[in-house]
């Protein structure tokens, strides 16, 4: 069952997608109510894409031969309906929020999960059910987490150098 709490009301049936988007709008009141925005930066990093191919992780989907990034975007996945939610709660919200948007990234690099290098240290047993082993939605470093970082670590130096040069037109008003 999706039960879903709001206050001291439970929902006994709430659709998945619009618990999201309340628990997000949760999110953004209380940014918008406690955070200064001079004094601090809101970083929110998008839904990371899963690469189960062929079905679900239950159900015959597979990742753990995956070796190349796809080249052909007519293979990427359909933008999240999630991310879409995010998006629209985030641009309603007064406290700047710098959004890495992850998801279309990490559709690319369908190779960078890290089921296909712990399969060499797999036994016979566990290598005959790829299903205990496969690993979709964790990332190996370096690749992909490197990325995002340097997404936010480039956001704040772009942020520093803003501050630096208002600070000089804010001395002379």
């Amino acid at each position: 069952k999706e039960y879903y709490q709001e206050g001291s009301h439970v929902h006994q049936k709430l659709h998945i997608m619009e618990a999201y988007k309340r628990a997000l709008t949760t999110w953004a009141n209380w940014v918008d109510s406690n955070v200064n925005p001079r004094k601090t930066q809101v970083f929110f990093r998008g839904y990371s894409m899963t690469h189960f191919r062929g079905g679900k992780w239950n159900s015959g989907g597979k990742c753990d031969k995956e070796i190349e990034p796809f080249k052909n975007e007519t293979y990427l996945l359909k933008y999240p309906p999630k991310m879409q939610i995010l998006e629209n709660v985030m641009r309603g919200m007064r406290t700047p929020v710098l959004y890495l948007n992850i998801s279309r990234l990490t559709d690319y690099r369908k190779d960078a999960h890290p089921a296909i290098y712990r399969a060499q240290h797999l036994s016979d047993e566990e290598r005959s059910s790829p299903l205990r082993y496969q690993d979709c939605s964790h990332w190996c470093l370096p690749g992909v987490p490197d990325t995002w970082n340097e997404l936010v670590y480039a956001q704040m130096l772009i942020r520093h150098y803003q501050n630096q040069q208002e600070e000089p037109n804010r001395e002379r008003t």
